[in-house]
């Protein structure tokens, strides 16, 4: 029996990381795995920091609380990196992927870590010049499914896509798309 995969989403109130959260979620939904999606936040503002979570298994799962050992973390706000200890309950073999210019192994040296895969991809770029503005939440599944294989990336493609018909226009899907896209491509692993 597949272990059930979890996800910790860390970022920032009105960064999309409930939403990103979801829709992995959905797309996992989509290649008939069993999944969950939640966020962990209290009445805060706009910019404060928040955790959503996702599970993903080829099994039912059974269990109903927050995340507190995930195989990968995913962190939409660089600046978070420190405030908020991120790599808390990280599995041994975790994978760390962060929205951030800077390389993996700057990364590694802020987070003081041996082990560990790190992957950095600059999505907030991505999404500034795909989508107008700097929304880093589509980009960095595409970077997280680059990065962990964990679900076929056509499949999320079509599967957002489907999601944001009828509630976006053409330009704002095709934007995530390539966006999508792009941070698949320009993710960076050390």
């Amino acid at each position: 029996m597949k272990k059930i995969t979890e996800v910790r989403w860390h970022g920032r109130g009105g960064q999309g990381a409930v939403t990103a959260s979801k829709l992995l979620a959905t797309s996992a939904l989509a290649e008939d795995k069993y999944i969950q999606a939640f966020p962990e936040y209290g009445p805060e503002r706009m910019g404060a920091p928040i955790q959503s979570y996702t599970r993903i298994s080829d099994m039912p799962i059974t269990i109903h609380c927050h995340v507190t050992n995930p195989d990968m973390v995913v962190v939409l706000d660089p600046t978070l990196i420190g405030p908020v200890d991120i790599t808390e309950g990280l599995t041994e073999d975790g994978i760390i992927v962060v929205n951030t210019s800077e390389s993996p192994a700057n990364i590694r040296k802020k987070l003081n870590l041996k082990k560990k895969k790190i992957f950095t991809v600059d999505a907030s770029k991505i999404a500034s010049e795909e989508l107008g503005r700097p929304m880093p939440n589509t980009p960095m599944i595409g970077a997280l499914v680059k990065a962990t294989g964990l679900l076929k990336l056509n499949n999320v493609i079509e599967d957002i896509k489907k999601k944001f018909a009828g509630k976006f226009s053409q330009k704002i899907i095709d934007g995530n798309v390539n966006a999508i896209n792009r941070a698949y491509q320009e993710v960076k692993s050390e």
